[in-house]
């Protein structure tokens, strides 16, 4: 059985879970927005986030823990996540009527050892819903960071971290467009849809 990584201050995560029997968890536009709203509600002071995609019924964030200045304070991240996945579920089974459990079970995460692994997910990330066929050009779709990034729009996504990583904005562009082209994400794919 695979250990499941302990979420650690300065460390990278892939974050990801699908809906129970692979059911919708995205029902309208509206829904995209509660997610990250509540995202940054329950975990912006703890967690940075990187990169997302939120597909209709999966989604995939990459997060860092945030080293916290307070030396009496040691938040509980994993507590926090579940917190974060319970609200939102209550929220749409409120919304839409429906009982049980939304999700398909608890949150899935990879820590994140190397920075070719880090670049090559960022990229999987993005493509996801050209991958799976929710769009056909990942760069048009609405509910990822992929936008946020290229446009340095004034979201949360620490844009400019990210395109160092890349080593500038063309780069990141282009990197994109290789793993897309190449389908080479050989490891990064945790889960089917």
């Amino acid at each position: 059985m695979q250990q499941i990584p302990l979420l650690e201050p300065g460390g990278y995560y892939h974050i990801y879970n699908r809906g129970n029997n692979r059911e919708d968890i995205f029902h309208e536009s509206r829904n995209y927005d509660y997610f990250l709203t509540s995202f940054f509600k329950h975990l912006g002071q703890t967690v940075e986030l990187f990169a997302y995609c939120l597909l209709k019924n999966h989604f995939h964030l990459l997060v860092r823990i945030k080293h916290i200045e307070r030396i009496n304070i040691k938040p509980n991240t994993q507590q926090q996540f579940s917190n974060f996945f319970n609200s939102y579920a209550k929220a749409i089974n409120k919304a839409y009527e429906r009982t049980g459990s939304l999700f398909q079970k608890r949150f899935s995460r990879k820590a994140i050892t190397s920075e070719e692994y880090l670049i090559k997910l960022i990229c999987y990330i993005h493509c996801n819903p050209e991958i799976h066929g929710f769009v056909e050009d990942y760069k048009q779709y609405p509910h990822s960071s992929y936008r946020a990034i290229v446009t340095d729009s004034t979201s949360r996504i620490p844009s400019g971290e990210m395109l160092n990583l890349f080593g500038g904005l063309k780069a990141f562009e282009e990197q994109h467009h290789y793993y897309m082209k190449e389908r080479n994400f050989f490891g990064v794919d945790e889960e089917p849809v």
